[in-house]
Formats: structure tokens, C-alpha cells, sequence
């Protein structure tokens, strides 16, 4: 998925789900505590034609009408399903948006993978290279006119147009090949009369979609919960300008947009809720504004009158500042959500200058993690990491190799002694950080962490805005830095591949470390080849440990967390593990 920005706004470029939030957590909770919290893991399943089946089952005490405010602090730039890849606009687009498939989450720490226009999650054949799709009766959109197979390839081949730049490219880059050069499949999208051969994409029929792949892709049924994989009709896709009022397919439609100011959902008729097996329609209208900032917005839900009561936010954090007010007032403490997302921040090691792994691994036990978190937000604003994947993902173990948990300030001796082995005692390192006022912060603590561990430090400060850029170079000059990255499914192959393959180094590749192991390069490609998503997804977590281990080209530093608060007068708020934000499908007022 996009990297997170977490507290740096940092704007980044396609690749994985972004974390827009300025501050999408809390601060408060000492070293120590953020150190030994415990994450909530998740069971993630496959599920089946009868999980697939509406409707969702009810939300206990649940009513129906009223208003919900929500209070975001950015506005939301696409609409368009096609170019959706924010967790906010993520969790905004499951009000009025449904794809081929989608998660199911449960209270109990359960999330089950079901059909949503589709009737189940795929059928493969072809050795994985050919999955097969049929539509639910039922389906319309907002106009009443009926979904069909038609609508689905026209959502999927506008893909290839040249306008969409900002959504997933999965399934494009299976059906049409790798980067860029599926766009030369049908370099128009289908607005020409053009479309992709029944070679590679067949509607045999008005309920079937079948998709032909180069390769055997097994996770393609967590690929077509994407949001870009849904249904568009072409008589209503007036191409940029479908992304001011996309046709309504959830229980909800767009009745007015002002972007930067407000944007406004009211019910939609034509909804079936016997085909959701998610959603509901508790509520009559959703009234998004923008431009609110985390501490007004605490500010607000935090005193908790008014119209407010019925207000919650999708992203937004408690500010940091104010999260020890809410943890001891035990009415509003009953309102938050405080979860582990699916992002990770860690420390690169440019493994092309510092090619000594001696020294990078004593730069993993000198990293002090619970003081950067701590500047971070401390326990409600993450939690100290002990590996490279989220625990939110499929298989996810609770491994430490470094010890980070269990000294999160660092093991300065531990460090100096490897120091002394490599015979680099006194070594320098070119420390890089973002001019973020946290970031300013964690760089204090960084260099004293490693000079205590016998670095010196040169320290490099770059401008946020071209935070990312920087570092995605080649060249950089830089020995660390910061980044933060997670998966656009629960599991690891979203995370591996464009993170720690060798092959794709390259100036603005997401591979910051630039770890180049032959190994590991090899154990991505027979894993990729794993027919069963929960055997591959273990094969995945161990791939990941292995990796830290030998080649250390990172260190974990913390699981980011959304710690946030809605209103006394609203029910049925809880948490999407997959997007990391709040889940809006089962809120209602009370």
C-alpha cells in the first residue's frame, strides 16, 4: 500500500493505501507502556456463497434515521472509485460504493472475505490463472437500471485510461502486463468503442465476468475488494467529471459536493439490502464538512453537546495533547476507538552504504523505538514494533528479534559491541529526517541514542514536501531514515515484493533500503506461486523475519494507532482492520 505520512502530511506517490491524517492518533501513556501494549490481531478467512448473502446481520439496538455529521480535516480529491487509494476516501466509498468483493468484519475479531456484487469471492481455474465471477440478482444503481457484466469491464477497462492515475493497478498489471505498459493494451480506456480481447477479459454473458491473467494470481480475490473493481455504467461516465457524482451501487447516493467544504449522502432507493451482506441503511443522511483540525475537533467530541453528539470523524485522531483528558474521563474513554492500523513505521538502512550488516544491526539495537514513539504519541499513538508486518495481517506472528519491546530505549551496549567486531567503532552515519515539527522532535532522541551507541551523526534535514522523493533516490546520500508502509490486503504480498525485492530498484521505487538479496529475491517469486492464500501468507511472515534478520535493511519502530473519539448520540462505530479507520457500514443514530 501507499506509505503512511502519519504526522507529516506527506503527499506520496501511487504504490500503497496512504494515511492522510495529520494526526491519526493520540498522544499520552509513558515509554514503558507503549512498550508492552498489546495489539488486536485478526482471524482473516475466505469466505463462502452463504457468507456472501445479504442482509448484514443487524447491529444490536440499532434505529433507524437521523443525521450523522462527520468532521474531517481534508477534503477528499476523488470520488471517482477508479482513482480511490486513501484509507479516508477508502472508508468514505463503502457508504456508496460496492465492489466485486469485500470484508466482512465481525466483533469478535474476525474478517471474513465475501462476494459483494459478486456471488461469492471468485472461482479459479488455469492453474490461478483464470478467475470466474457471476453477478447477484438484484443488483441496481441509484437509477434503478440493473447492474450488469457490461458495467463491470467498463469500470475495469477506464482503468487504462489516461486520466487514471491515483487507484490501485492489480488487476490491469495481471491482465496486461507489469509498470506501466498494461496502458498499451487500450490506450484510450474504452471511450472509443475499444476493449480488451475475451482473451483477457470475456462477459460471456450479463452476469459473468471471467478474467484471463499472465500469470496464476491466488490473491485475486483480495484484489477485487479494491474499490476500482466495481461497476460503472458508460452512459453515466463522463470520464474527470464522474468524479463529482459517481453512480450510486451502496445503500447510500451523493446528493451534493463542494469540495474543500462539504459533501453530502442521503439514502438510496434502488439499494438492495438482501445483496449486502455488510451494509446497512440505519441512517437517512451523512453530512461530511471539511477544514476542521485535530484539536478543534477533539475539542469538540470531547465536550459532547449539541449537534455534536451525533458526530464522529472517519480519521482524525485525538490530539496529542488532549488524549490524557479523554483517558480519565471514563464517559468520553467509552466513545473511542483505539486500534492497531496496518501501518508500520520503520528505520531504512541503505544497505548500499552501509554494506557491513554488523553495523546495521547495531543500528537496530541502537534505535531507541519507544522514545520515537513516544514523540509519536506514546501508547495511544502506537505501539512498539518488533517486526516488519502489521498485526493486522494474515499469519502475523508476535516476534522480536531485535528486542525492541522489551528495550525500547535501545541497547546502546549491544550495539557498541558489534561496532567493535566490525572494527567501525566511531562510525558515521548521515541521519535524514523530514522538517516536521515530530520529526524535529525524533531526531533529538535518534542522534542521542546513537552517539550513546559510539555513531556520529551528521544530520540532514529535508523538506516535507519532497520528503518521500528524497529518499526514493538511488543516490540519496543518506545512510537513515524514516518511512512508513502498509498492505492493501491482509497479507504480506503487498508489503514484500515492492519493499524488499532487489529487481526493482530504482529512482521513486519503494524499496528505500535498496536490499538486493538473491535469496529473498527467489523466495518472493515461489511464494507469489502459492496456491493457498493462508499457506502463503504464513510463508509471507516468515520471508519477513528471515529478512530482518540476515539482511536487517530496516528496523520496526511502531504499529501506528487510530485513536479517536465520536459522539455519545451515535452507535455502531467501530474499526475496519483493513483500512485502519473507523467502519461507518453499521453506525446509527440512537
Amino acid at each position: 500500500m501507499k506509505t503512511s505520512s502519519k504526522r507529516t502530511s506527506v503527499v506520496l506517490a501511487a504504490g500503497a493505501l496512504m494515511v492522510l491524517s495529520a494526526c491519526s492518533s493520540g498522544g499520552g501513556g509513558d515509554t514503558a507502556q507503549s512498550g508492552n501494549a498489546k495489539a488486536q490481531t485478526w482471524d482473516f478467512t475466505m469466505g463462502t456463497a452463504a457468507d456472501s448473502t445479504g442482509p448484514a446481520k443487524e447491529v444490536p439496538g440499532a434505529k433507524k434515521g437521523g443525521t450523522v455529521q462527520v468532521l474531517q480535516r481534508d477534503t477528499f480529491n476523488f470520488l471517482d472509485p477508479g482513482q480511490i487509494y486513501t484509507n479516508d476516501i477508502l472508508t468514505l466509498q463503502l457508504l456508496y460504493n460496492r465492489s466485486l468483493t469485500t470484508y466482512k468484519v465481525s466483533g469478535d475479531g474476525k474478517v471474513t472475505l465475501v462476494g459483494d456484487l459478486a456471488t461469492d469471492t471468485g472461482t479459479s481455474s488455469d492453474g490461478g490463472r483464470t478467475w470466474t465471477y457471476h453477478l447477484k440478482d438484484g443488483l441496481k444503481f441509484e437509477d434503478g437500471s440493473r447492474v450488469t457484466s457490461a458495467d463491470v469491464r467498463h469500470s475495469i477497462e477506464r482503468l487504462y485510461a489516461p486520466y487514471q492515475t491515483d487507484g490501485p493497478t492489480y488487476l490491469q498489471q495481471w491482465l496486461s502486463g507489469p509498470g506501466t505498459t498494461y496502458r498499451k493494451a487500450l490506450p484510450d480506456g474504452p471511450y472509443k468503442g475499444k476493449h480488451l480481447p475475451a482473451s483477457v477479459l470475456d462477459t460471456p454473458d450479463s452476469k459473468t465476468i471471467v478474467f484471463h491473467f499472465i500469470e496464476p494470481h491466488a490473491e485475486t480475490p483480495y484484489a477485487a475488494a479494491m474499490p476500482n473493481i466495481s461497476a460503472v455504467p458508460a452512459k453515466r461516465d463522463n470520464k474527470e467529471k464522474y468524479n463529482n457524482k459517481p453512480v450510486a451501487l451502496g445503500p447510500y447516493k451523493i446528493a451534493s459536493f463542494q469540495p474543500g467544504k462539504s459533501l453530502t449522502l442521503v439514502r438510496n432507493k434502488n439499494w438492495d439490502p438482501k445483496t449486502d451482506p455488510v451494509r446497512h441503511q440505519y441512517v437517512d443522511k451523512w453530512e461530511i464538512t471539511f477544514g476542521h483540525q485535530v484539536q478543534d475537533t477533539t475539542r469538540r467530541l470531547l465536550a459532547d453537546v449539541g449537534g455534536d453528539k451525533q458526530a464522529m470523524t472517519f480519521s482524525l485522531g485525538i490530539a496529542p495533547e488532549m488524549a490524557q483528558q479523554v483517558l480519565s474521563d471514563s464517559t468520553a474513554k467509552s466513545r473511542t476507538i483505539n486500534e492497531v492500523q496496518p501501518y508500520v513505521d520503520v528505520i531504512n538502512f541503505n544497505t548500499r552504504r552501509l554494506t557491513d550488516v554488523r553495523v546495521r544491526k547495531a543500528l537496530a539495537y541502537a534505535i531507541p523505538s519507544g522514545q520515537i514513539l513516544q514523540e509519536n504519541g506514546g501508547a495511544t499513538g502506537g505501539e512498539v514494533a518488533g517486526n516488519l508486518l502489521a498485526p493486522s495481517l494474515s499469519g502475523w506472528q508476535d516476534t522480536d528479534p531485535f528486542g525492541k519491546k522489551d528495550k525500547p530505549a535501545g541497547d546502546p551496549d549491544k550495539a557498541r559491541q558489534l561496532l567493535k567486531e566490525a572494527g567501525q567503532e566511531g562510525k558515521q552515519i548521515v541521519y535524514a529526517y523530514a522538517n516536521t515539527a515530530v520529526q524535529q522532535k525524533v531526531a533529538v532522541v535518534v542522534v542521542n541514542a546513537l552517539k550513546k551507541a559510539g555513531f556520529k551523526v551528521v544530520k540532514k534535514e529535508i523538506n516535507s514536501a519532497t520528503y518521500y522523493s528524497q529518499i526514493a533516490k538511488v543516490d540519496n546520500g543518506f545512510d537513515i531514515f524514516r518511512s512508513s508502509w502498509s498492505a492493501d490486503w491482509p497479507s504480506g504480498s503487498t508489503v514484500l515484493p515492492p519493499v524488499y525485492d532487489g529487481r526493482v530498484i530504482a529512482d521513486g521505487a519503494k524499496n528505500y533500503s535498496q536490499v538486493n538479496d538473491p535469496a529473498v529475491n527467489k523466495d518472493i517469486d515461489r511464494i507469489k506461486k502459492i496456491a493457498d492464500t493462508k499457506a502463503a501468507a504464513g510463508e509471507w511472515v516468515k520471508l519477513a523475519d528471515k529478512l530482518l534478520v540476515d539482511d536487517v535493511p530496516q528496523v520496526p519502530v511502531f504499529y501506528n494507532r487510530l485513536y479517536t473519539l465520536y459522539g455519545s448520540g451515535l452507535g455502531g462505530v467501530s474499526f475496519h482492520p483493513v483500512y485502519g479507520d473507523t467502519n461507518p457500514t453499521g453506525v446509527y443514530v440512537k
